[in-house]
């Protein structure tokens, strides 16, 4: 990790506070959001530090301002939450002062608490000069619990603020000790047991890549708030934007995140950048957005455009999402195409869906859609072609829709970037004469791709309403073994070797039997199985060639103007 200040280190919180530092969570990161669940959570860890002297925090990721000066990355929460368990615990020396017990002791025991753990006072107003400075919506209301040890009593107090002080108050209601020892003695005790392993990184883009290294090593941090960071940074950047354009602002990220969630906000900012931009990978998304956005202009039409996209990616992901009820009837038509999507997890189109669904008439818009998932089944379903290549070629494809230069979805199926991906008929057929999908965990999948060739051939089915059967059976008996004799293990899985059904009852049934069934049946690939005299390796293969054709018909892009 070369792009970091310094290595990883251990500190406990009590280390991590002491010694002058000061932390600051930036202005625009997320409110304080921690409530009884996760209190509740951290007090039982706290419970077991008696008998095991240490419990593990996590990752903390500072950014050096100076040299005793740092922003909180990412582990904003649990510091505040610490700090608050501190000052509950704070404030029963202070009611013990109050009842004038041990009061000049108490007194002595608080002013070294506070300068160690919560900040300097000043002479005169009496208010504490912190060393965790909280953002912009909670800043006052920390500060003013530091100064006076009681939750402010405010009429009008926000959501974020009311959780401090509920935080605050559930602490101070533990029983952690009856004298100013046994209380200092916890403190003491909380604050040396509680371990953080501690990064500090340069600037913003380091911590970027600290974010998608642990992000990678399943170590879940927030990259939706140090984006945020930067960009209101950027927007904020001349002091002249006024309290409530900054209220608008912040409603509008929370929620672009509310309605992507942190686990797609990541895919979606790349996405979005990759249909006005050159294409970028993960590592490179960060950097490459601080290169679009560097003044205020650019900050707030970044974030105009985000929220106007953020909608539409989060349809794309689910097509039974309400939005689309509030749209243009004709959309109704790209309902089984995101399904698919859906199905197959396939998420590279969205760049030029994104953009064409804002820039093309809605019948376009459904046209494009079918385009792309016969694409989609050719390309990434059954011939499992590079996604790279396919990446490369969508980014260049959703540039031109969003410079204008294709205005139809025939302008898209007709380019030589289309043609470039999509598979021949029969490089397709090649690959599906003897294409396996495992029956075990691609039921869905396989019920889905043959009733779809079912429809083409006349007969509607729904994929979610038939069995899947197979033809050789998944465990077969004796009987079958002598169709297919050592090769019987290669071939259950084979996509010739499923028929579709309105129920299973056959089993192990020998093929005699099985036909009866598919001719009494309205199946069409049922049917055709039961045309042959007998279910073995040639009759298989022949079966599965005629299935690779109507595959190839039941997957088609005519380029035809």
């Amino acid at each position: 990790m070369a792009f970091m200040l310094m290595e990883p280190t251990n500190q406990t919180f009590q280390e991590l506070i002491s010694n002058g530092v000061k932390y600051q969570v930036p202005r625009f990161q997320r409110d304080y959001a921690w409530d009884r669940e996760q209190w509740e959570d951290l007090w039982a860890d706290i419970q077991t530090i008696a008998d095991e002297q240490y419990h593990y925090m996590g990752y903390i990721v500072l950014q050096r301002k100076s040299q005793h000066d740092f922003e909180v990355i990412d582990g904003q929460q649990r510091l505040i939450t610490l700090s608050l368990i501190v000052l509950a615990a704070m404030k029963n020396i202070q009611l013990l002062i109050d009842n004038d017990k041990e009061a000049e002791e108490n007194k002595e025991r608080l002013r070294v608490l506070t300068e160690r753990y919560i900040g300097s006072k000043n002479p005169i107003s009496l208010k504490v000069d912190s060393k965790l400075s909280l953002n912009r919506n909670n800043g006052a209301n920390f500060k003013a619990l530091c100064s006076s040890l009681n939750a402010p009593n405010k009429r009008g107090l926000t959501y974020t603020n009311k959780l401090l002080n509920k935080c605050f108050t559930f602490f101070e209601d533990k029983k952690v000790g009856s004298s100013g020892q046994e209380i200092a003695e916890f403190i003491e005790r909380v604050s040396s047991g509680m371990v953080f392993t501690k990064i500090v990184v340069q600037d913003d883009l380091n911590a970027y890549k600290v974010f998608e290294t642990l992000n990678a090593r399943g170590v879940q941090l927030s990259t939706p708030d140090l984006l945020k960071n930067y960009i209101f940074s950027v927007v904020t950047k001349n002091n002249d934007v006024v309290d409530d354009d900054l209220e608008d602002l912040d409603e509008k990220w929370s929620g672009i995140v509310e309605q992507l969630g942190e686990s797609n906000f990541t895919e979606f900012i790349r996405y979005h950048h990759n249909f006005q931009a050159t294409l970028v990978t993960k590592k490179e998304l960060f950097a490459s957005v601080r290169k679009l956005v560097t003044t205020p202009e650019q900050a707030y039409g970044y974030l105009r455009s985000l929220s106007d996209y953020a909608p539409i990616y989060a349809s794309l992901l689910n097509p039974h999402d309400d939005w689309w009820a509030n749209q243009d009837d004709v959309y109704r038509g790209v309902k089984k195409y995101l399904e698919a999507f859906e199905l197959f997890n396939i998420k590279q189109p969205f760049t030029v869906l994104m953009v064409a669904f804002q820039l093309f008439s809605a019948e376009e818009f459904v046209k494009l859609c079918q385009y792309i998932y016969v694409l989609v089944i050719r390309y990434n379903v059954i011939c499992h072609l590079s996604p790279n290549e396919q990446e490369s070629t969508y980014n260049q494809l959703a540039i031109k829709i969003y410079n204008k230069e294709f205005l139809r979805a025939s302008h898209v199926k007709n380019s030589g970037l289309f043609k470039k991906l999509y598979p021949s008929d029969e490089q397709f057929m090649n690959v599906f004469e003897f294409h396996k999908m495992p029956s075990r965990r691609s039921v869905k999948k396989i019920r889905f791709l043959l009733a779809e060739i079912e429809a083409y051939l006349g007969h509607k089915t729904d994929p979610t309403k038939v069995t899947l059967e197979h033809v050789c059976p998944y465990n077969p008996n004796q009987v079958w073994d002598g169709y297919f004799g050592e090769g019987i293990n290669d071939i259950q899985d084979r996509l010739g070797n499923f028929v579709l059904l309105e129920k299973d009852e056959l089993k192990r049934a020998n093929f005699d039997e099985k036909k009866q069934a598919y001719l009494a049946s309205h199946f069409p690939l049922a049917l055709q199985v039961a045309t042959y005299k007998q279910w073995d390796l040639p009759s298989l293969n022949a079966y599965q060639a005629w299935l690779s054709q109507q595959a190839a018909n039941t997957w088609q892009v005519s380029f035809k103007p």
